[in-house]
């Protein structure tokens, strides 16, 4: 009977396998620190981690639910302190964390005790084994993971999908350890072979029920963003129509206003009243749509922007080619510019000092590049991480999908997008290749 019965699991590979299912998501997703802390909180987590289980492993069995609970926060702390991500994030790759390393230790041992009952060996022998196995199990598993793991190390999980995380979670580890509950209902020092490795298999089952969750969940990221930047398109889309019949209406109303002038000039010739006339035709000069760069598309958004910013008295200079933008769907046109400019235009009204309120757009050719170039004055701070601005409103995760729009639409051109800032100038630059048969002639 006796021989049907394998000891416990040494509570120090059960801390090394739960640093290593940690090490499968550090080495995969974003740092928060530079490589030489990243490394030492590694190897410090490692040594608390270790310290952690040993010294509870003579605890009473009434404590043994709250230490795992402990060892648990120490793995999502160890991933959320290494890696640039949220808590909840971190949350819930320390969940799958968890249950990799149950399986990872439960694995091992079972070949360790399978080996061992039939023929003994040393110490060096069993290291080599635990250092084999779990680094076979780890590579597998990170290179499974690693193709689902978000590039930008923001997975966004929602409450639901954490909560749903946390019961899987539970729910693998209570059933893969009835096997240390007896029949008297205390914990066993030891277990069943067989019981052993139904264990394995239910951790490896609960790995399996977690992956497909981390591929729903990225699934419903994605979807959310094209969701988000479709409505920001279609928006977009509907103010540039609105847009192009206010400033048509304008032009007619205007075009009305000057003949009206015209005649009134050649009735009567007063000083005063040419003087009047005068000024009355200058003001009306300033709503005309003065931006004809040669796309009507292009043509409508500028003029549209820049009646806003003559009412709000910011100062809008613009040079550009609008022939250069003739291959591009409308509605790309009015998501780049609209969004960019209505960035700029949120920037420059935080501005007490009027004066300061500058905005300029440029449109050119450079060999075979088209070159958007928004720039507009600011003052404060900005934060920048890794070329990405940094919003500073409240409501995160409301905002931000105007850059993420205007890099959609870009990439669609297989086109990049760049932040800059120097001395109080932001610098949003568009960088898009022009396809031989896209060329604008020069001479045109």
């Amino acid at each position: 009977m006796i021989d049907n019965l394998m000891p416990d699991i040494p509570r120090i590979y059960t801390a090394i396998a739960e640093w290593a299912a940690c090490m499968i998501f550090i080495t995969s997703l974003k740092k928060r620190y530079t490589g030489w802390t990243t490394g030492g909180i590694v190897i410090g987590l490692l040594i608390v981690q270790c310290l952690f289980f040993v010294t509870t492993g003579n605890v009473p069995i009434f404590f043994w639910i709250p230490c795992m609970i402990i060892a648990v926060m120490l793995m999502i702390g160890f991933i959320y302190f290494c890696c640039d991500i949220n808590f909840r994030d971190a949350g819930y790759f320390g969940i799958i964390a968890f249950v990799v390393a149950e399986f990872m230790a439960s694995l091992e041992w079972q070949i360790t005790c399978t080996i061992w009952m039939k023929r003994p060996f040393g110490r060096m022998t069993g290291v080599f084994a635990l250092v084999a196995i779990y680094s076979i199990v780890a590579w597998i598993l990170w290179r499974i993971l690693h193709t689902h793991l978000p590039k930008d190390g923001d997975l966004d999980i929602s409450m639901k999908e954490s909560f749903s995380a946390v019961l899987i979670g539970i729910s693998v580890f209570a059933v893969s350890n009835l096997s240390f509950i007896s029949a008297d209902g205390v914990v066993s020092g030891q277990y069943a072979l067989g019981i052993g490795q139904i264990r394995t298999i239910v951790d490896l089952g609960g790995i399996a029920v977690l992956y497909a969750h981390l591929i729903q969940c990225g699934e419903l990221r994605v979807k959310r963003e094209l969701e988000a930047v479709q409505n920001v398109l279609q928006n977009q889309y509907i103010q540039y129509k609105q847009s192009r019949e206010s400033i048509d209406l304008i032009n007619y109303k205007y075009h009305d206003l000057k003949h009206q002038i015209a005649v009134l000039r050649s009735e009567t010739d007063p000083q005063k009243r040419n003087e009047f006339l005068n000024r009355m035709e200058d003001e009306i000069k300033q709503y005309e749509a003065q931006n004809k760069t040669g796309n009507k598309v292009l043509d409508t958004v500028l003029t549209s922007k820049s009646l806003y910013c003559t009412k709000h008295d910011i100062t809008f200079t613009c040079v550009a080619d609008g022939t250069l933008l003739d291959f591009m769907d409308i509605m790309d046109i009015c998501s780049i510019f609209g969004n960019a400019l209505d960035n700029a235009i949120e920037c420059e009204l935080k501005i007490a000092d009027k004066e300061k309120r500058l905005i300029h757009v440029t449109v050119s050719q450079q060999k075979n590049f088209l070159i958007l170039r928004f720039e507009n004055y600011y003052e404060g701070a900005l934060k920048m991480k890794e070329g990405r601005l940094l919003t500073t409103k409240r409501e995160k995760e409301f905002h931000g999908y105007g850059i993420k729009s205007i890099k959609y639409t870009v990439n669609k051109y297989g086109g990049a997008v760049s932040i800059d800032t120097k001395k109080n100038w932001f610098e949003l630059k568009v960088l898009i290749p022009i396809k031989k048969e896209q060329e604008v002639p020069n001479d045109k």
